[in-house]
């Protein structure tokens, strides 16, 4: 079950689409959802930035100014989950970049829900948004994230899941972070892309094995095997569209370079393509 949902708070056009899904699924699980807001400035940076003697003295004012600003997005934030609902639900300020506060707040919560990356969008008083955030959480954190589409209008939640399956450790952590969702879908479609290419992953009945495991779960659920020339991504939001899925959960594939994860091709394309949540973990 999720019984602490955090929900990125920055004030941007998309964020209305995340609390949104937010409330939704609070109030579905009886949790208590935390509005997470940073104001982009670390304490390194303020020491950094007062307390060098290079650096010229930065006014306290001009911090309070950025923290204000927060305070008023978070307050706008309370108001909107009252409005949707929610019963239980605290904010929080981090003095810190949005990457490494969400990282952080992630430690002690079920899941994270944010936007993928849109137009850069200037928000009075506060520093604008760290780019990669979707991919930076999850790569980097313990948790499932939630990317909830720009112009996501509400609707059911999960309703029809569609659930990438290529026997990964990936694709296995992802299956059982959603499980609270898949249990309450009105069908999961199990999608396996060109299974043919990596039997060894799959066995004699390619997605038996997993559908079998979702059935003991409670999971409603149908195997769905593609045979395509498209990539994986492509393929994947082809059937998310022909069953109108209200959910689409993938593994979020990644590698290291120079000390830093970059995402894999699949999980980048879901990203710039899909009109539905997806369900991320690493």
């Amino acid at each position: 079950m999720y019984k602490t949902i955090v929900v990125h708070v920055d004030g941007s056009p998309e964020q209305e689409a995340r609390l949104v899904a937010g409330a939704l699924l609070a109030n579905a699980f009886d949790a208590h959802l935390v509005g997470s807001a940073a104001t982009g400035i670390s304490w390194f940076d303020y020491s950094l930035l007062v307390g060098s003697m290079g650096a010229p003295m930065m006014p306290e004012s001009d911090f309070s100014g950025v923290r204000d600003a927060v305070e008023a997005r978070l307050e706008e934030f309370s108001t909107a989950v009252q409005r949707h609902g929610v019963n239980s639900f605290e904010t929080r300020m981090l003095e810190d970049d949005a990457r490494y506060a969400l990282l952080l707040e992630s430690r002690y919560a079920d899941l994270v829900i944010v936007s993928r990356d849109g137009e850069p969008i200037a928000v009075p008083g506060i520093p604008a948004q760290a780019r990669g955030l979707p991919e930076y959480v999850a790569l980097h954190g313990a948790r499932p994230v939630l990317v909830v589409p720009p112009g996501w209008k509400q609707r059911a939640l999960p309703g029809t899941a569609v659930v990438g399956w290529d026997g990964s450790m990936q694709a296995i952590r992802a299956i059982s972070a959603a499980l609270p969702l898949l249990r309450q879908a009105d069908a999961v479609k199990l999608a396996l892309i060109n299974p043919g290419a990596m039997a060894e992953m799959h066995g004699e009945e390619p997605g038996a094995d997993m559908a079998l495991h979702l059935a003991r779960h409670g999971v409603k659920v149908d195997v769905v095997i593609e045979t395509t020339r498209s990539s994986t991504g492509e393929a994947l939001l082809k059937v998310a569209r022909e069953h109108d899925a209200g959910l689409l959960v993938t593994g979020a594939f990644g590698h290291s370079r120079y000390r830093e994860f970059v995402l894999g091709g699949v999980t980048r394309s879901l990203l710039a393509g899909s009109t539905t949540p997806l369900l991320i973990a690493h």
